[in-house]
């Protein structure tokens, strides 16, 4: 698990712009846990085209939070990259000049439906009422990726919790659409994966910053409490 490394500098920042570090207490039944790309391709090491070692240690903190969300009402989506032949005519700048025709063709064939590094990881513990949306691009909530936003709002949900990897390109691009589309949006600093601990720490500076908040699994296990429980609580 990477190390996480704010700065006071950040932080500082952060309480001048905004007056506090985080969401006052969002209500979990308007929640929606969003786990993005957590597939073999990117978890298990050889499985896939683009490994990130440390995807693998989030797993716990996911479904640490997976299990408080659901026990407090609100929504868990599993959300997985897929290939199609029809994103790549209308992406093709991405598949055919981003990545050599060599890697572009082991992404596409590991990101097929059917194809064993497609699949979620083993060890996340799906629920009988969870979701899963298939997204195209690097954000889900981008026009053409998935029905995302659709499937949110239908269900009521105002807040969006981001986990899985990579930190700062499929997470991060989802986390600020989630903001610019009106959610509340979280990123979650140890349930979150990188390729470096730069990269990871870089992106979570300037979400918290600039575009949501940023919390621990810990600090969100008190967030996400069910309503009886926080009115116990105090």
């Amino acid at each position: 698990m990477h190390k996480v490394d704010i700065g006071q500098a950040t932080i500082d920042a952060i309480m001048e712009r905004r007056g506090r570090l985080h969401f006052e207490r969002i209500e979990p039944a308007k929640t929606a846990l969003l786990v993005v790309d957590m597939q073999n391709s990117f978890v298990k090491e050889g499985a896939g085209h683009t490994w990130v070692p440390e995807a693998a240690s989030i797993v716990p903190n996911i479904n640490a939070l997976a299990t408080n969300l659901r026990a407090a009402g609100g929504v868990i989506v599993w959300i997985v990259t897929t290939y199609t032949e029809e994103t790549r005519a209308n992406w093709s700048h991405f598949h055919d000049e981003l990545w050599t025709p060599e890697r572009s063709a082991k992404r596409a064939e590991a990101l097929s439906a059917g194809h064993p590094a497609h699949d979620l990881y083993d060890a996340l513990e799906l629920g009988a009422n969870d979701l899963t949306v298939h997204k195209t691009h690097y954000s889900a909530f981008i026009q053409g990726s998935s029905d995302l936003q659709d499937q949110l709002l239908q269900r009521g949900i105002e807040n969006v919790i981001v986990t899985g990897t990579a930190t700062n390109v499929c997470c991060e691009s989802t986390a600020r659409d989630a903001m610019m589309l009106n959610f509340r949006t979280i990123m979650v600093s140890d349930a979150n994966a990188a390729f470096s601990e730069e990269a990871h720490n870089t992106t979570l500076r300037t979400f918290w910053g600039l575009f949501g908040d940023v919390q621990s699994t810990a600090e969100l296990a008190q967030v996400l409490r069910p309503a009886q429980a926080s009115e116990a609580a105090e």
